[in-house]
């Protein structure tokens, strides 16, 4: 059952086999798109990428076909991708790698593995994700931005133990030629803390410069 459909002793592929791969990678690219859907906010155009990736593997796969030139061309050709791109979210970079596997699966032929694969792995991310046993609502990532001639390493301790339960510099760096310092923290709020009253009290502190509290946690750029 879980035999690859090309045979080990030929070196042609019939079409048949070529087409029931494509349609399992278009149809298993749809189900992982549907699934990062469903666990995270995405654009169209991401998740179109998400249902023909998997094709677009598998076709390479099949044009490398045991070539050491060619395996070692494509490496390099997709390590360009890497640099011709924005870093994601951590579900994203999952989701990308997950219709990678597919396609590397599909591409080799082994189209009922590549489906229990799937399944076993769209339901365990569909079961996490309904158990919430990872989630912290009350996190934030904090972003306050001070002018350089201040110490920022004790000048907001007072309003952290008022309105924070945890917090950590996450990174530090300059900005505006040097003249200011753009904070990041990781922060857990008190159960009952006022978000308006608590930016109200980090602006008093840095001069009424930039304060910006986001939910997005997995979107911080570190």
């Amino acid at each position: 059952m879980l035999n690859s459909l090309f045979s080990n002793t030929s070196s042609s592929i019939e079409f048949s086999s070529i087409l029931i791969c494509s349609i399992v990678s278009i149809l298993l690219g749809f189900a992982i798109a549907y699934t990062h859907r469903k666990v995270s906010k995405s654009n169209q155009n991401f998740l179109m990428t998400l249902v023909i990736l998997p094709l677009l593997v598998q076709t390479v796969i099949l044009m490398v076909n045991g070539n050491l030139g060619t395996s070692v061309a494509i490496v390099g050709a997709f390590s360009l991708v890497r640099f011709r791109s924005l870093p994601g979210t951590s579900i994203e970079i999952l989701s990308i790698f997950f219709a990678m596997t597919v396609g590397l699966a599909t591409g080799m032929g082994h189209v009922v593995f590549a489906g229990i694969i799937t399944s076993i792995t769209i339901l365990s991310i569909l079961f996490l994700y309904q158990l919430k046993c990872f989630d912290y609502p009350n996190e934030r990532i904090l972003s306050i931005i001070v002018p350089e001639d201040l110490d920022y390493t004790t000048m907001f301790q007072d309003v952290f133990d008022t309105y924070v339960k945890k917090v950590t510099l996450e990174k530090v760096k300059t900005t505006n030629m040097g003249s200011l310092f753009d904070l990041h923290y990781r922060i857990i709020l008190n159960q009952n803390t006022n978000e308006k009253e608590f930016i109200d009290a980090l602006r008093v502190r840095n001069g009424n410069l930039k304060v910006a509290l986001t939910h997005s946690i997995d979107t911080m750029e570190i």
